[in-house]
């Protein structure tokens, strides 16, 4: 529930106001649930006044800023581990399937993903990467055949390291 704003709950417009009735900590935690956007534009502005000097600290939802925070760090993380399960993909199946008529847009897709896991990725990162699971998932998403061809063999391990997968190919190699 937000103080002095409108939501719809169940098809039904509902005016939610809450002033008096609770302390900024809950207010502002109410808000985080129904609004994160305009939560963490509100909780930005009262970090910005506080390094200005300004004395706000009890109006700082500060249990939900630290969650975001570790957050941010997750969901990068999360997002260069997708990018690399799709760059093995990609270059599974070009090795599955050599021949076929998509085996280049494999390929370039495999470099497209695994340029943008290395603009996203951070050194801290290397610790929390697991990259035989990334590997396993990757060899999971496999197809069983392509355009009614079975595939060709393919490593059971990943046959590159984390270094080699984020690493700009050089001009006119193959993932």
């Amino acid at each position: 529930m937000m103080r002095g704003l409108t939501r719809n709950q169940g098809g039904v417009r509902r005016t939610l106001r809450l002033a008096g009735q609770l302390g900024s900590d809950r207010v502002m935690s109410d808000l985080y649930e129904d609004d994160i956007l305009l939560w963490s534009e509100r909780q930005a502005a009262l970090l910005r006044r506080m390094a200005a000097g300004e004395r706000l600290n009890d109006q700082v939802d500060w249990q939900n800023v630290a969650e975001e925070i570790e957050s941010v760090g997750n969901e990068q993380l999360h997002q260069v581990e997708a990018l690399l399960v799709q760059a093995l993909l990609h270059m599974l199946k070009a090795e599955a399937w050599p021949l076929a008529r998509d085996a280049p847009h494999w390929r370039a897709e495999a470099i497209g993903c695994r340029g943008e896991a290395a603009d996203r990725f951070a050194p801290s990162m290397r610790q929390r990467i697991d990259l035989a699971k990334i590997y396993r998932r990757a060899r999971q998403r496999m197809p069983e055949t392509n355009d009614g061809q079975p595939p060709l063999p393919v490593p059971s391990e990943c046959p590159v390291t984390l270094d080699e997968l984020l690493a700009e190919p050089p001009d006119g190699d193959t993932p």
